[in-house]
């Protein structure tokens, strides 16, 4: 898995310990209420959705609150230990709060879930259930369960749960931006990485659910979805497994099937007013289809998050990354071959098991290479039960490793501060999601290539949700400013 809870970024675009506001039905109308936090990938913020929408359906609302909650939930990550430590803390903070109402039930979600669930009810007594992220079907039951106060766990992975039938309530949703989850569980071992073993089997959801899903975003008033897997370029349906009728007599051949370039289409082809956009991919699956489908849309976001996790062939090797340094770099050179303004961001690892001076300078080289836009970078954190755990000894001084993190971050701010100034004077399609954070007379979107543009109101009529023609002005820090082009 590839979106990450990182210690160290330009921005963050997945905030991380977030309490949903009440979704849009009024919660006063619900006998009983529910908080619930996510942590780490969007992935997770995702699920928190599907979650609201079960709970929904059982007579809960959502509730910002934590006095008025008969139900609090953790939607958690387990990518890195600081993660995991910043859920503990907040377990213990609830744990002092049921004292004072025991009625109250705590639950972990997601992916510490397996891992920690016999640490979490027994050992530290910290929480009343523990459900896995292929379990939400049976929170009902597990609710019911706890509530006798009995543990209740459901740490189950399945082969083919994909939620596509469960309509996602839009917790905390600006009202134009959404998450769609097109995909489950990973397939890719890399050494480091919890999640295979936390998410369980690769399997795609099917086109038209999904198809469907983004059709109703639009029909509500969304301008922008975003396709979410753990590797979404590995996305694909066979032929044989779409609905009957669906090749009109003729015989379904793997010409038929639907991979993500196909998929990707699909979703553009909605409208050419939604905007497209889909987080993860991994380089070794991202193809030349995904590529030209998306020079071919305007709408689709020239906007690619690649992580290399370490530019030396030998640590990633190590990490069985499947791809080596220079491989790499031929698909940077491949992107920008086919879209020469695409925006590439990354994901890297400092100070992984045996990690050499040199290989870090492999790193930084690479860094400088592909000219980031933005960067996801953080230590290496042994997680229990990974390959590299297994494997390897991680045996680089942490002292090392944060000097070489401080390294990445600061040529990751260089390259930032670059790619922005080159903006300077351009002009660019910007859908607004909303005011500035830091003034209600600007404006505040993104351009296609995930950057924010905040510019001033100057009495045009533009409303959220609208795309306006924006020149870029000048740059602060990861944030360009503009002016209505033309003004």
């Amino acid at each position: 898995m590839e979106t990450l809870e990182r210690s160290s970024k330009v921005h963050d675009e997945a905030r991380q310990g977030e309490t949903f506001a009440p979704f849009k039905n009024d919660s006063n109308q619900f006998k009983k209420k529910f908080l619930i936090e996510s942590y780490g990938c969007a992935m997770n913020f995702a699920d928190s959705e599907i979650v609201a929408s079960i709970l929904n359906s059982e007579g809960f609302g959502a509730t910002r609150n934590v006095e008025e909650a008969d139900l609090i939930l953790l939607n958690t990550c387990s990518i890195r230990e600081k993660a995991e430590q910043t859920i503990r803390k907040r377990l213990t903070e609830f744990r002092k709060l049921k004292t004072a109402r025991p009625g109250i039930l705590v639950g972990v979600l997601g992916c510490m879930a397996e891992r920690l669930k016999s640490n979490l009810l027994e050992e530290e007594k910290l929480v009343d259930m523990v459900v896995g992220p292929d379990a939400y079907r049976t929170l009902p039951d597990l609710i019911e369960e706890a509530g006798t106060g009995q543990k209740a766990v459901n740490v189950l992975l399945s082969r083919d749960e994909t939620y596509a039938d469960i309509s996602p309530i839009r917790l905390n949703s600006n009202g134009i931006t959404a998450f769609v989850s097109i995909m489950r569980g990973c397939n890719n071992m890399c050494s480091f990485c919890v999640v295979p073993f936390t998410r369980g089997r690769e399997r795609s959801r099917d086109a038209q659910s999904i198809i469907a899903e983004c059709k109703d975003l639009f029909d509500k008033g969304f301008k922008e979805v975003t396709l979410l897997g753990q590797n979404v370029d590995s996305y694909y349906i066979a032929a044989s497994a779409q609905p009957a009728g669906e090749f009109k007599g003729s015989k379904a051949s793997d010409a038929d099937a639907i991979t993500f370039a196909k998929l990707l289409e699909m979703v553009a082809l909605i409208s050419p007013e939604l905007r497209v956009r889909f987080s993860t991919s991994h380089p070794k699956d991202i193809t030349d289809d995904v590529l030209y489908v998306m020079a071919r849309y305007e709408n689709i976001c020239k906007y690619i998050h690649l992580p290399v996790q370490s530019g030396s062939s030998r640590i990633l090797q190590l990490m069985n990354r499947t791809y080596t340094r220079e491989w790499y770099m031929a698909k940077v050179n491949r992107i920008r071959e086919i879209m020469p303004d695409c925006g590439i961001t990354s994901d890297i690892i400092s100070g992984f098991c045996t990690e050499t001076e040199e290989d870090h300078l492999e790193t930084l080289d690479m860094m400088a290479y592909s000219r980031y836009d933005m960067s996801y970078m953080y230590f290496y954190s042994e997680r229990p039960g990974t390959l590299a755990a297994r494997r390897y000894q991680d045996d680089v001084p942490l002292a090392i490793k944060k000097r070489r993190l401080d390294e990445i971050v600061k040529l990751q701010n260089r390259l930032s501060q670059q790619s922005y100034k080159a903006d300077v004077g351009k002009t660019y399609k910007v859908l607004i999601e909303g005011n500035s954070k830091r003034s209600e007379e600007a404006w505040s979107g993104k351009t296609s290539h995930s950057k924010v543009l905040v510019f001033a109101k100057q009495g045009f009529d533009f409303k959220k949700g609208d795309y306006a023609m924006v020149k870029v002005t000048s740059t602060t820090g990861g944030t360009l400013i503009g002016e209505i082009a033309g003004s």
